[in-house]
């Protein structure tokens, strides 16, 4: 029991360093990149009337999530934005796979570097590790 206590608690430190990760690298490349960032937005059928409000708004709540992480109190809200967030990434890849014709990645860095369907893939690995970590860290609370 105490030894599958310790390796649950390391998967989910791991899950949280590895959403710390995404999220930081992913806000800063889209701070850094902000204006190309806005620009790509405003190609989307599907966003461009809020590219603003998403250029900048969605790598806010990036840090915002990633510091959470960071307080044992937060960590399961953390876990539950982070699903929102890669379920909503996902709704939104699926729809210009499905939907929409060329359209030019907003993400910065190496996730760039993904096709569409590589990108979808990577949000049900990230879905599935936030779904994960909600169930382990729920279990610590029994």
């Amino acid at each position: 029991m105490v030894f599958r206590k310790y390796k649950t608690y390391w998967v989910s430190e791991g899950i949280a360093l590895l959403f710390i990760f995404l999220f930081t690298y992913a806000a800063i490349n889209k701070l850094i990149e902000s204006e190309t960032f806005r620009l790509q937005l405003e190609q989307s059928p599907f966003l461009s009337s809020f590219a603003w409000l998403l250029a900048w708004g969605v790598p806010l709540i990036e840090i915002t999530v990633a510091l959470m992480f960071f307080s044992s109190k937060l960590r399961l809200v953390a876990l539950y934005l982070s699903l929102l967030l890669m379920i909503l990434f996902t709704v939104y890849i699926t729809a210009v796979l499905f939907f929409a014709d060329s359209i030019p990645c907003s993400c910065g860095g190496v996730i760039a570097s993904l096709s569409w369907n590589e990108h979808l893939v990577f949000n049900l690995v990230f879905i599935f590790l936030a779904g994960l970590g909600i169930l382990i860290k729920k279990s610590e609370h029994k």
